[in-house]
């Protein structure tokens, strides 16, 4: 029911934090000479983070030249995956929703079924873990390529200290920090739920069933035993019982010795 409920919603905030991104900086080169200043320098990103795609130009502070600039790294791949599994993992969590619900019998219909969710199931753990370290990785990349400090020091006329560059405004990275957060908690919510699904398999079955044999044979043996040694014990004891006192033939030929004895007087 658990993966019911969260796997949808887990893999909808894990694409959404992430392919849904866009953010930027803001820089300012303040030169000596003030026409030649530029104190709002704005670089935007987004997904799927081709930084090294980015552009835009910085005044060289020597006249009107410019300078063309890029951004360094591309997180493309990384991130392209991430997504990829999260919008899988999506389509096939509400694929799985409606057979549980309306196709419960075809489901568990010559078990395959359940061995295909299985396998599923285990896969798609595989791949959250790959894409979500690999997005980890590619997160920390971006987060060094676009650092403010990082990109002044692309700039000739900020290596020039007579001239003043400084950070106005920092992207800001919380929502792909939860795209990442959300990628760790599907792998956990996958993995855990492989044992759920391994137990609809007849591999569970057959295995509990395997188990059970030996156990009913064993007990069936000892009962068996037992209750041979109670029968014996009982009539044991009976012809204990039997014993202690003299027989009908014994007490016969007593009783005569008397009478003999008269009969000779």
């Amino acid at each position: 029911m658990c993966m019911v409920i969260f796997a949808p919603l887990f893999a909808i905030f894990a694409f959404a934090t992430c392919g849904g991104y866009s953010g930027g900086l803001r820089l300012s080169v303040d030169c000596v000479n003030k026409t030649e200043s530029n104190l709002s320098i704005d670089i935007a990103f987004a997904y799927p983070f081709r930084l090294h795609q980015v552009t835009f130009e910085v005044p060289t502070c020597e006249g009107k030249e410019r300078q063309k600039l890029a951004l360094t790294g591309d997180s493309s791949s990384s991130a392209e995956f991430f997504v990829t599994v999260a919008v899988f993992a999506f389509l096939y969590s509400l694929a799985a929703t409606v057979v549980y619900i309306f196709f419960q019998n075809k489901y568990r219909e010559n078990n395959r079924g359940p061995l295909i969710d299985f396998v599923v199931t285990v896969v798609f753990s595989f791949l959250w873990l790959v894409g979500s370290s690999a997005w980890a990785k590619g997160l920390s990349d971006v987060k060094v390529a676009t650092d403010p400090k990082e990109v002044l020091l692309l700039m000739s006329a900020c290596k020039q200290p007579s001239n003043k560059c400084m950070a106005v405004h920092s992207p800001v990275m919380s929502s792909l920090n939860t795209s990442v957060v959300f990628g760790f908690l599907n792998f956990i919510l996958w993995a855990g739920n492989i044992w759920f699904v391994f137990k609809e398999t007849g591999w569970h079955s057959s295995g509990q069933r395997y188990l059970s044999d030996p156990m009913e044979k064993h007990s069936s043996n000892y009962n068996h035993g037992g209750y041979n040694q109670d029968s014996y014990g009982s009539s044991g004891g009976y012809g204990q019982q039997a014993s202690l006192g003299p027989s009908s033939d014994e007490f016969g030929q007593q009783s005569s010795g008397p009478a003999s004895f008269t009969n000779q007087i």
